[in-house]
């Protein structure tokens, strides 16, 4: 499907599955963003895996063919099962290639009413700063007052926005990315300083232990030493972390109130926040004392979007 128009907003890219009652949530709180109105919305709809999951993802199209309330719903529903990587990369490249700029969600990202305000003014702010790779709607729960906005070396994916020149550093081949971070000593420093297990999950990635397209994404931004501008107060939560999704696990680890009040976008200095990475080093510290190895491991791969 050819994708083409103009439109006032950047498109939102959505990827569903078969979870209705997430996406149903998902929808909604898109829907009390009041710029969504104004923002078209490309759905790419996954094939079923194998015959148990077939009611399923038909109920989740039944109910994308209704949506409204967008300045316009486009909706490809793959023929054959992609899986949540080759899903999301095709996809995002599609709307990148063709409108230049991409708002991804997948169907278990609840979003605050001030997520498409803040994507919005910050994919304009940065659009021409090629030091800037993409904008972020979560921040971790630290127990600190973050600023207001604040860079982090490397991307994300839990509500992300990004930009063509910014997706085409993406790098698929994650036994490049390994070799590469180990030839110049970054594993350490790539993995927070050891307090979060990123090389790990790069790994297992390369050894099809999960398939995440989410750590190639970040080690190529990472490796580039390019940055992610991250709220001081999360815009989006997590609701797949029960269990819901293949390799999820039940947990609130990650969990922190929505903000329930804009974030100002202002021009702050373009170079990584020390301070906010320290208190993510603490954070992932902190959460590695409490939780077991075995769930922390499982955790990694549901920050990843190992689906």
């Amino acid at each position: 499907m050819s994708i083409s128009g103009e439109m006032r907003h950047a498109p939102i890219a959505l990827f569903v599955y078969n979870r209705l009652q997430h996406l149903r949530k998902t929808i909604d709180a898109l829907l009390a963003n009041k710029e969504s109105s104004s923002s078209a919305l490309y759905i790419f709809a996954d094939a079923p895996r194998g015959v148990s999951d077939e009611r399923a993802v038909n109920d989740v199209r039944q109910c994308i063919r209704k949506i409204k309330g967008f300045s316009a719903v486009h909706i490809i529903e793959r023929e054959q099962n992609y899986g949540v990587a080759r899903s999301i990369i095709e996809g995002v490249s599609q709307v990148c290639q063709e409108q230049g700029r991409a708002i991804v969600l997948e169907d278990d990202i609840v979003v605050s009413p001030y997520f498409l305000k803040f994507m919005n003014e910050a994919l304009r702010l940065y659009e021409c700063d090629d030091r800037v790779i993409s904008i972020h709607g979560y921040v971790y729960p630290v127990m600190e007052t973050l600023p207001e906005t604040l860079f982090l070396q490397g991307a994300d994916c839990w509500g992300w926005a990004t930009w063509k020149r910014g997706w085409d550093l993406f790098e698929a081949d994650g036994q490049l990315l390994l070799r590469e971070l180990r030839a110049r000593k970054l594993t350490h420093r790539f993995d927070f300083d050891g307090a979060y297990p990123y090389t790990g999950m790069l790994k297992n990635q390369i050894k099809g232990r999960n398939n995440s397209w989410a750590i190639l994404w970040h080690a190529s931004a990472f490796l580039k030493n390019k940055l992610t501008l991250y709220p001081g107060r999360s815009l989006v939560c997590n609701i797949g972390t029960d269990s819901s999704g293949t390799h999820c696990s039940t947990t609130s680890l990650f969990s922190g109130e929505i903000a329930d009040s804009p974030i100002k976008v202002d021009e702050i200095s373009v170079e990584e926040n020390k301070l906010a990475r320290q208190l993510i080093i603490k954070f992932h510290k902190a959460a590695r004392r409490l939780t077991p190895r075995r769930v922390l491991r499982k955790l990694a791969d549901v920050v990843q979007r190992a689906r």
